[in-house]
């Protein structure tokens, strides 16, 4: 029985039909990264996979149960840190573990947060407010908050997105470095396939939207650990990576080659501007097309 499964998961917005006959098998302890365009519906995928989103049709199991709300067991990192503002880094995280473990003593809360304050190397800035840290610091003061609650499943919603390549490098690292201490099981959502290939086990595109579904799973079956910089001559990279942009491209342009729309034009006469423009045009309006009437001329006096 797969850990984390999704059974014909659908969902739309008013008239607006976003993801669509979802189906989706994850076993423990592996690393799935989820890959598409924006506004293909990825955010709409992993918030339902939270809880905080409930599909129109359809469900969602982990480790056997339904998902009928959020809960400590799936750990959502947003893209924006979502940090309180007016709180340290210590402060931040132990807000999270005071609230899944307020039965443990006060001691072992405290070390509890101190040892993920200390895993994503922000020890030295445990008094600091966000405002006083990097984008980077902050993305890791996100992290140690969602993993101090020891969630079943790490949902990453594109939280290395807005941050520079070389924070975005090393963030990539220190979840590398997380997964392979913990085994944790994780869902990355990206719009970067260097980024999926390089973290994840497999690679699963959505296709483009309206109504946007999985596709086919690609293996990543690079051996680990991977080394960035060799990934460009290696040729099973090349290969993912062109699989997994081609099919993304494909999808786009036959999305695009179904999409209709009608051009209404406005009912409006454009005006003859080499008549020139009338000297009074106070209190004038736009000639409508419905209201010019056509006049009749009589044959014989027609040139």
């Amino acid at each position: 029985m797969p850990y984390l499964e999704i059974t014909d998961a659908s969902k739309r917005y008013g008239s607006r039909e976003v993801l669509t006959g979802i189906n989706l098998e994850i076993e423990k302890g592996e690393f799935v990264a989820i890959i598409g365009y924006s506004g293909a519906g990825k955010t709409t995928l992993i918030s339902m996979i939270a809880g905080l989103v409930k599909p129109d049709s359809g469900t969602v199991k982990l480790d056997g149960g339904i998902v009928s709300g959020p809960g400590p067991d799936r750990g959502l990192v947003f893209q924006n840190y979502s940090l309180l503002p007016w709180l340290t880094v210590y402060e931040n995280v132990a807000l999270a573990v005071d609230e899944v473990f307020h039965e443990w003593s006060a001691a072992l809360r405290r070390e509890h947060t101190e040892k993920f304050v200390t895993m994503v190397k922000l020890a030295e800035a445990r008094d600091k407010r966000p405002s006083e840290l990097s984008g980077g610091m902050r993305q890791r003061v996100a992290v140690a908050r969602t993993l101090a609650i020891n969630p079943k499943v790490l949902l990453l919603d594109e939280p290395l997105s807005a941050l520079d390549a070389l924070t975005r490098a090393n963030l990539q690292d220190e979840i590398t470095s997380i997964r392979r201490e913990d085994d944790t099981t994780i869902v990355l959502i990206t719009n970067d396939p260097d980024e999926a290939i390089l973290l994840a086990d497999r690679v699963i595109p959505l296709t483009a939207g309206p109504g946007a579904t999985l596709g086919p799973s690609i293996p990543v079956t690079l051996p680990r650990p991977r080394d960035r910089k060799r990934l460009n001559e290696c040729d099973d990279f090349k290969r993912i990576r062109n699989e997994v942009i081609g099919y993304l491209l494909q999808t786009r342009d036959r999305s695009q080659a179904h999409l209709s729309k009608r051009l209404v034009l406005p009912d409006i006469e454009p005006e003859d501007l080499s008549r020139g423009r009338p000297a009074f045009t106070f209190g004038r309006r736009p000639v409508r097309r419905c209201e010019i009437k056509t006049v009749q001329v009589p044959e014989e006096i027609r040139p």
